[in-house]
């Protein structure tokens, strides 16, 4: 517990917009940055589980600050960080295909957007616990070393075919002309 304390002192002791936010919150009420910052997660938490529209809360969570880390990534010139946040959005496709099909059996789970957030936080953790570095590490790349060779060759079949029928439309399309 006295590890999770240091790393949110840490936190709130970088400069970002969140702990700015904080900072001016603090000097307006006089309550400490940290006391405010654990009642915006508990507050955060209690409409995750219990709130109207908690799905769009989720999603904006697993996409707004990825998108801006990524977009940050982009513009730096170190390569590692495109790597984590690609990784991030494969693994955030893959669940987000995953919930579609699995869609009405989730519904019915209780928590089940507190849960995805969860997942969703864990999936963009800094460190060597970055959960999507380690579902791709231990799920996507075994699965896509196995069968990547199938699927490019299925795309390509599907492609040319695709191609041909657009040739096809688009020649009818003038010879009625």
């Amino acid at each position: 517990m006295d590890n999770l304390r240091r790393r949110v002192e840490h936190f709130l002791e970088q400069k970002n917009f969140a702990t700015e936010a904080l900072g001016a919150l603090e000097a307006r009420t006089g309550v400490e940055k940290r006391y405010l910052a654990a009642g915006a997660v508990t507050l955060l938490s209690l409409y995750l589980l219990f709130g109207y529209g908690a799905s769009l809360l989720c999603n904006l969570i697993g996409f707004v600050y990825p998108a801006y880390a990524s977009i940050k990534a982009i513009e730096s010139p170190n390569k590692e960080d495109d790597t984590v946040w690609l990784t991030y959005w494969v693994v955030y496709a893959l669940f987000g295909l995953a919930e579609f099909f699995s869609d009405l059996l989730l519904f019915w789970f209780p928590f089940y957007y507190a849960g995805k957030c969860a997942f969703l936080l864990f999936c963009m953790t800094p460190g060597p616990w970055n959960g999507a570095l380690l579902l791709y590490q231990r799920l996507v790349r075994p699965l896509f070393l196995k069968h990547h060779a199938a699927v490019d060759s299925a795309m390509s079949h599907l492609s040319g075919r695709v191609l041909d029928a657009a040739a096809g439309i688009t020649r009818d399309g003038r010879s009625e002309e």
